[in-house]
């Protein structure tokens, strides 16, 4: 498996001069399974997702998107993915399933549409299909996915694990570990899903969007702190952890500082860059 980090930013995408090494896109994760040449699972449709196109070599793409949640940040990529609006495109869509009922169309609808947006989901070129998953197990493609609810403000979340039967990756971008509770350190439960999306993967790609000392005033907004992110690796087994989903005003220097915290880790920690490739 071959995970390319197409945008690591979260809320809103980071432009200047002080988010060059780092990238200011939000959130996109592509994933190549073994034995292929090109991406063929998508994680999230942020701003990041236009970078996929160029590692498709001019093809279209086909293959998979699944969205962890429907905030903007995270599918505001879908019209400007140009390898997936052309005619012989192949993309299957995948949200969590709404808890009013709403279908996918209908909820992506609420913000690409007229007079927000000139068009709407379904007409975007090529075969689109769009659908709703429930917690649970499921195939896409070659990778086998496990979706988990997770907490986070304002809308149903999702947590997945991917495997391709020989490496496990895990992604929570957007995680409210202290809705649940303190836990032992003051930053958010160990709870059930997360440490069963983590458990033994090969790299857990978490939500970093805090640092402890900003928690108290900000948790509630829906996020975790890097630390958290580091505790649950070590505690659920992953190899490595990549600290994902950055808040849009910490700078090149600050995540340098970030990496540098965490440097003699008891688990490798990366800080997740825009165009990095990870290999298990």
């Amino acid at each position: 498996m071959r995970i390319h980090l197409c945008g690591v930013r979260g809320s809103t995408p980071a432009t200047g001069p002080e988010f060059v090494r780092y990238g200011g896109n939000t959130s996109c994760v592509a994933l190549t399974p073994n034995g292929a040449a090109v991406p063929t699972l998508l994680l999230d449709a942020g701003t990041g997702l236009r970078q996929v196109t160029p590692l498709l070599g001019g093809d279209p793409y086909r293959g998979t998107i699944l969205l962890s949640h429907l905030h903007w940040d995270h599918l505001q990529g879908l019209p400007f993915f140009r390898a997936g609006d052309i005619d012989a495109a192949e993309v299957s869509l995948v949200i969590p399933a709404q808890e009013d009922g709403a279908t996918a169309v209908e909820v992506l609808a609420r913000t690409m549409s007229p007079p927000h947006f000139p068009i709407r989901p379904e007409q975007l070129r090529g075969t689109w299909r769009f659908s709703s998953a429930s917690p649970g197990e499921f195939r896409a493609g070659k990778f086998t996915v496990l979706a988990l609810e997770i907490p986070h403000k304002g809308g149903r979340t999702f947590g997945y694990r991917v495997s391709d039967g020989k490496s496990a990756v895990a992604y929570l971008p957007d995680h409210c570990p202290t809705a649940l509770g303190g836990g032992p350190d003051g930053l958010g439960e160990y709870h059930e899903a997360a440490m069963a999306l983590s458990a033994n993967v090969d790299f857990l790609i978490h939500d970093a969007f805090l640092l402890p000392e900003e928690v108290p005033a900000e948790a509630s907004f829906g996020h975790a702190a890097a630390d958290y992110a580091v505790g649950l690796g070590i505690l659920a087994g992953a190899r490595s952890v990549v600290l994902f989903h950055h808040r849009p005003d910490r700078t090149d220097i600050d995540l340098d500082k970030l990496a540098s915290r965490f440097a003699d880790a008891p688990v490798p920690v990366i800080v997740a860059a825009e165009g990095e490739v990870l290999m298990p």
